[in-house]
């Protein structure tokens, strides 16, 4: 079904600061076909006006004029020809996008746990006994626990904890559970919210 003057803006041009619309784009484009200069100044100057009540919240910002003036640089892919009121040849930064961030993909072996624990566990098999190291085994056993119970649905052993703990300080980090106390833990802190059926 093709409609004299209805299109759709997958059919139209891609816009390069989507966040102004369109309307503010045809703006930018009329300001570039007009014949002289002082003409494209004072067209340039209107625009940077709306574009700066369009974004009146950040009006504090010190920067706030300069990005308008880079933006409108960019809407008008630098073709613009007028006298800006501050330096634009870096707004080509703003358009780049960053290079993704790479994921770090450790292999763990038990997931529960995480990788900062693995770290954990591998700090504890060099340290030397002591009161800093039994203090960071409390800590360890203590979020060993928790891990546990929040994803083991609600459930853990004292005797898995020190297991897993002997088992991943290669044999380094023995608990005593008779003397070791584990802190309390409220076990309603990891339970699940039901969903409540509408009557």
């Amino acid at each position: 079904m093709n409609i004299e003057g209805l299109d759709y803006n997958t059919l139209r041009e891609r816009l390069i600061l989507p966040q102004y619309g369109r309307e503010i784009q045809n703006m930018v484009d009329y300001a570039i076909g007009l014949p002289t200069k002082e003409e494209r100044q004072r067209c340039a100057e209107t625009i940077i006006s709306i574009m700066d009540r369009m974004n009146a919240q950040n009006r504090s910002n010190f920067d706030h004029m300069e990005k308008l003036w880079d933006h409108l640089a960019l809407m008008a892919n630098f073709e613009l020809d007028i006298d800006y009121p501050c330096d634009v040849s870096e707004a080509l930064k703003i358009a780049t996008k960053p290079e993704p961030m790479s994921y770090p993909m450790s292999n763990i072996p038990v997931r529960h746990y995480g990788r900062l624990l693995f770290e954990a566990f591998e700090e504890l098999k060099t340290m030397e006994p002591g009161a800093r190291r039994d203090a960071f085994v409390r800590f360890v056993a203590n979020q060993m626990k928790r891990s546990l119970m929040q994803w083991g649905h609600g459930t853990c052993d004292d005797e898995k904890i020190a297991s897993d703990l002997a088992r991943f300080t290669d044999g380094k980090i023995q608990l005593d559970l008779d003397t070791f106390k584990f802190e309390k833990i409220n076990a309603r802190e990891f339970a699940q919210p039901r969903n409540k059926k509408k009557k």
